[in-house]
């Protein structure tokens, strides 16, 4: 039986998820990707909370970006969600690539916030 695209994601991110966990010390970046947007949260997985979060429909993305399904918007959310994790006093995380491949949109998103200083 051949599994759809959906499945295979899922099939992933529930391997993935057995090894990631996100602390208090080391919250978890977690991406989404879906056909029209990025989106990233950083969330202490002990707690339940969301510590910090950051997408393509926020605010100051909408009219800035021709479309949220590109890298270069992927680079921008991956900037904010460093701003933003620095500002709440997170140096480190766990990235959580979300089933998703680590290749395109979410490499994209990954490498702008190493660059713009988080640390995974």
């Amino acid at each position: 039986m051949k599994l759809t695209r959906k499945e295979s994601v899922h099939r992933r991110h529930r391997r993935v998820r057995r090894k990631v966990f996100g602390t208090s010390e080391r919250p978890r970046l977690a991406v989404f990707r879906s056909q029209q947007h990025i989106y990233a949260q950083v969330i202490d997985d002990s707690t339940q909370h969301t510590l910090a979060a950051a997408s393509t429909l926020d605010p100051e993305f909408k009219s800035a970006l021709s479309s949220g399904a590109n890298c270069e918007a992927s680079v921008q959310v991956g900037q904010l969600i460093a701003k933003r994790c620095s500002s709440a006093g997170i140096a480190k995380v766990v990235f959580d690539r979300g089933g998703n491949l680590y290749h395109g949109r979410v490499k994209a998103l990954a490498e702008a916030a190493r660059e713009a200083g988080l640390d995974f």
